[in-house]
């Protein structure tokens, strides 16, 4: 089983039914319930997801869908060495690379699955859209 951080933007697409791409974050998210990969995410992309839900939907509302999301997903933790590694990783948005830090301190994450390639291009973790590893997963079974 892959160790995957799930971007927030894969989780938009799945939330806001973006299409095509929903179609690729459902069937992550459905792996993810299934405990065929483990999904994680970082406090970041929560906070993110929220404030983007939130100009849509009720409070009440994306709490909900919140925790529907920490049922199956893992939440990366973040501290002093993460942001200190991100401010001086030399990404080009910050965001990402708290991501990319807390992946690579905190778990052994296989893959940040991501629609934003080019913003991971110095993750030293693999990166793929969610479409690319499916087709990887899919050819490999």
């Amino acid at each position: 089983m892959d160790n995957a951080l799930i971007d927030t933007d894969v989780i938009l697409d799945f939330f806001f039914d973006r299409q095509p791409f929903s179609e690729y974050a459902t069937r992550i998210f459905s792996l993810c319930e299934s405990k065929k990969l483990k999904g994680f995410v970082t406090p970041v992309i929560y906070s993110n997801v929220y404030y983007l839900l939130r100009q849509t939907a009720k409070h009440e509302k994306v709490i909900d869908k919140l925790n529907q999301l920490l049922l199956i997903t893992e939440v990366l933790p973040m501290d002093k060495e993460v942001v200190r590694n991100a401010l001086n990783s030399g990404f080009k948005d910050f965001e990402d690379a708290l991501q990319n830090f807390s992946a690579t301190k905190y778990r052994d994450i296989d893959v940040i699955l991501t629609r934003n390639l080019k913003d991971f291009k110095k993750s030293k973790i693999g990166v793929l859209t969610p479409e690319t590893y499916l087709k990887t997963k899919t050819a490999s079974c």
